[in-house]
């Protein structure tokens, strides 16, 4: 691997490889010489693993999560050492507008994974599972530990507190050697998901709109946040504990454990892109939002060595630049239409 953690992973699968950090973990993977299988549900042509063609460097499995006897035959036939689930119903609006589909992927699509490694009779050395600070619900003490209860409400909320009590029930039950990521919001390089604060606000942005901030009652919000980069790193992190014998049936923290307002999020990315001119358009979210989000990330620095090695500033700095590059083109609006950039 070229970052901070290094191990010997092994045939490796990837569920929610198409998705934004899966794309990047795979290009990781495969960059190292990694032998790399990932379940794709759907062809997402505007993927980064296929965009990037990383896609041809792996072998792809076609399926769902849901599909218990495909997930068992895939895990029980592909000799992976090491698993990284991934997939899921990721943003919270989705969820919200279809929860059953949310409860379908996040929760089911877990514990078939978990059972399907359960069942490889000890040839999967390593699971990590994505979960959520979202899993600790509206939990009103500040930061969030490990030690904290599941307590989410809305349903993508519920269905990452369901998957990642699973994930810890394997490991406590059968031995199943998983760690749970929960993650900050998540952003960089590579982020298709224009409905998201950063990639939402720099296209408008690019395109001489003014940026949208979501105040649910007229509050500012809060979220901690986490560069790519350092999300990925996460991933071998809690893989290499795994091996040292500390992080089987742990979960983990991974953010930058500082909090930022949408606000303050959108002010730097208009300071970085020269467009203070523009005046924020305020409105409601669609549904109850957490206020406030922040989580510690002690444990992972204690256990596992891990640190966030990007700065929030340095992170949207690179970010930006992404995707004004990716963006240099016509920019197309909410609606698709095309719009051309303003003026610099």
């Amino acid at each position: 691997m070229d970052g901070k953690f290094a191990f010997d992973g092994g045939r490796s699968l990837v569920t929610g490889a198409s998705g934004f950090v899966g794309s990047r973990l795979v290009a990781r993977l495969a960059a190292a010489g990694v032998p790399v299988t990932v379940l794709l549900a759907d062809w997402e042509p505007d993927s980064e693993l296929i965009r990037s063609g990383v896609i041809d460097r792996v072998e792809v499995c076609r399926g769902r999560l849901e599909d218990f006897a495909l997930i068992e035959r895939t895990v029980r036939l592909g000799g992976f050492e090491t698993v990284y689930h991934l997939a899921a119903v990721a943003q919270q609006d989705a969820a919200f507008a279809d929860p059953l589909r949310a409860f379908e992927a996040n929760i089911r699509g877990t514990y078939h994974v978990l059972e399907a490694c359960r069942r490889a009779a000890g040839s999967v050395k390593r699971v990590l599972v994505a979960s959520s600070d979202k899993a600790y619900g509206g939990d009103a003490r500040l930061p969030y530990d490990e030690s904290m209860a599941m307590n989410g409400l809305n349903p993508y909320d519920v269905s990452k507190s369901c998957a990642d009590l699973l994930a810890r029930a394997y490991h406590a039950s059968y031995g199943v050697p998983v760690a749970v990521g929960r993650y900050g919001n998540t952003f960089g390089p590579g982020d298709r998901n224009f409905s998201r604060l950063i990639p939402g606000t720099v296209r408008r942005l690019l395109s001489g709109q003014s940026p949208v901030i979501k105040r649910p009652a007229g509050q500012d919000f809060s979220r901690d946040f986490l560069y790519i980069e350092d999300s990925v790193e996460s991933y071998f992190a809690m893989a290499a504990g795994i091996d040292r014998g500390v992080a089987g049936g742990e979960a983990y923290n991974f953010a930058m454990g500082v909090s930022y307002s949408p606000t303050r999020i959108v002010e730097q990315l208009q300071r970085l892109m020269g467009a203070e001119h523009l005046v924020p358009q305020v409105i409601e979210p669609p549904h109850e939002e957490i206020l406030h989000q922040q989580v510690s990330n002690t444990k992972a620095r204690e256990q596992l060595g891990w640190t966030p090695r990007w700065t929030l500033e340095e992170g949207l700095a690179a970010t930006v630049a992404w995707y004004t590059d990716l963006l240099a083109g016509p920019v197309r609006s909410a609606s698709g239409q095309p719009e051309r950039h303003a003026a610099r």
